[in-house]
Parts: structure tokens; C-alpha cells; sequence
């Protein structure tokens, strides 16, 4: 005897951009994004007896998403991923929970001749700004903030050592060493018990991410960090600070390790310890630091 336990289906990668045209001021906004989405409800008939009749159509999911993108405003991005998600719960009686995703690609407007061009954008980075929605009937929405793919590097003002040493152990102590890491960086609101909650707090999302990504910079530079661990600590601990309505942070930093190049093999070189100046960037194998912190 088998059931199904778990069931969930939608739309992936559907590719919005949005334009807002200020015509008093002659100037141009824009807005591009991906975004995500997964249904939750009374649809197991349709994988176990192949009944379509609960089937809301994944096409139709992108069509509502464009829609809905028309009709109401796409930023800040923690809106909009409420606005959908909480759509299809409130349209379609048998979905009880819907997951919306949403990734925010970087449009910054260029400055041309000394002043900022009305409709003329770069990508400065490959950072985005990430959203998580989750609309759940008789629950409200639950939304997730983040910075995700933020690479950061300092070539000094970090150490690591007094870890346990054995006899798999061979990596030595540094009081000093380069640091990097690609920073992923959420952040869990308290749960907002309907979308109108969330259209109060609208203020609040784009000073939340402003202050995440300031803090996260700040403390990176600023740390003199004995590992990334206490460092991302002290990160969290100061966004739980700076947003009220913030339960939870959390960070996840791949170590990108830069190693020391023994040169003394040509004419005794001298290129390690405090002589050392030329790295070789390694991509794999990495660490990788994880944390939660919550009130």
C-alpha cells in the first residue's frame, strides 16, 4: 500500500521587466526580475487518478504573474511576491498555500555627463536582491528577505587559529590571511496576518535591505576576525538590532581560500609569510559557514 505524501507543482524562471515612465520629471525606472512559483492544495486526484479538474495550469501561473505585474507595483520586491502568492490562495479555493520566489537583477542608473541619465541603466554586480513570499490560508504570509552573491574580499584583518589539531590536521595557524566569501544573507519577518500588513510595512523592506547590506560590508571590513563564524555572528546580531520586525537572520559564506605561492625554488625567491605577495585563487575544495541566529 503507497500514498502520496508530498505534493507541489508550478512555474520556474519566468522573466518579468517592468517600466515606470515619470513623465512630469522626464525620467525613466525599471525593474527586472525572476520569479517562482509553487502551489500547495487539494490536487493529489490529479497525480494519483490523472484529474486536471484541480490543475491550475502553470502557464496560467505566468500569465497571472504578468498580470498582476500591470496591475499593482513590483517593488519592493517583498510586496509583490505577497501580492501573488496570496492571489492564488485567495482566487483558488483548493490551494491552500502558495511559494512565491523572487530574484531582483541590478539595474543601476548611469550618471552621463556629470548628472544621472533619464533612461539609461548598467549592471554594476552580480548581487541580487531575493524575495521569499509564502501566502498560507488561515495562517497569513510569511515573507523572507536576502542578498544573495555578494562577493566580498579583504587582504588582510583576518585569522584562524586555535582549532583542534589531530592527526588529520595540517592546516596551519595564520594570524593573518585573506579573506573571502560570496555573501547569502536572509533575513524572516514576523508573520503578517493578511497582504494588508504587508502593503503597512512597505517602508519598512527596502531600509531593512539597506541596512542588511550595509552592516554585512561594514563588518566584513571593519572585524578583525579570529574566524568567519564569530564574524558572521556579530553580523547577525546587529540586523536583529537595526529591524524589530525581524525574527531571524541568517548567513551562508563559502570560504574562498587564496593560497601563498612558494617562489624560492627561482633563486630563492622569497614569497611566503609576511614576504608573501603573489596568491593562487583556489575554486574548490571550499569551506562552508552557516548560522541562524534568532530572537
Amino acid at each position: 500500500m503507497v500514498k502520496l505524501s508530498a505534493a507541489r507543482y508550478g512555474k520556474e524562471n519566468i522573466r518579468v521587466y517592468k517600466v515606470h515612465r515619470n513623465k512630469e520629471a522626464g525620467t525613466q525606472d525599471v525593474v527586472e526580475m525572476t520569479v517562482g512559483v509553487l502551489l500547495l492544495g487539494d490536487i493529489e486526484t490529479s497525480y494519483t487518478e490523472a484529474d486536471n479538474s484541480v490543475v491550475v495550469a502553470t502557464d496560467t501561473m505566468k500569465n497571472t504573474v504578468y498580470v498582476l505585474a500591470k496591475q499593482h507595483p513590483v517593488s519592493p520586491p517583498e510586496l509583490f511576491g505577497s501580492t501573488v502568492a496570496s492571489h492564488f490562495v485567495d482566487t483558488y479555493k483548493h490551494i491552500h498555500s502558495a511559494q512565491v520566489k523572487i530574484i531582483v537583477h541590478k539595474w543601476t542608473r548611469m550618471t552621463v555627463d556629470g548628472k544621472p541619465h533619464p533612461h539609461s541603466f548598467f549592471r554594476d554586480g552580480a548581487d541580487t536582491r531575493n524575495v521569499e513570499a509564502v501566502a498560507t490560508e488561515g495562517k497569513g504570509v510569511d515573507v523572507r528577505s536576502a542578498i544573495a552573491g555578494l562577493l566580498v574580499l579583504k587582504s588582510t584583518g583576518s585569522a584562524f587559529h586555535g582549532f583542534i589539531r589531530d592527526e588529520y590536521a595540517t592546516l596551519p595557524e595564520v594570524s593573518d590571511r585573506i579573506l573571502s566569501t560570496s555573501v547569502d544573507c536572509g533575513w524572516a519577518w514576523e508573520t503578517f496576518p493578511n497582504l494588508k500588513d504587508v502593503v503597512d510595512a512597505v517602508p519598512k523592506f527596502d531600509d531593512a535591505w539597506n541596512s542588511a547590506r550595509q552592516i554585512t560590508v561594514e563588518t566584513f571590513a571593519k572585524d578583525e576576525s579570529a574566524s568567519v563564524q564569530n564574524t558572521m555572528y556579530k553580523m547577525c546580531e546587529q540586523i536583529l538590532s537595526a529591524v524589530p520586525m525581524v525574527k531571524a537572520v541568517d548567513y551562508s559564506l563559502p570560504n574562498k581560500h587564496y593560497f601563498e605561492i612558494d617562489l624560492s625554488w627561482h633563486k630563492g625567491l622569497k614569497n611566503t609569510g609576511k614576504d608573501a605577495e603573489v596568491y593562487a585563487p583556489q575554486s574548490d575544495p571550499n569551506g562552508l559557514i552557516q548560522c541562524t541566529v534568532s530572537r
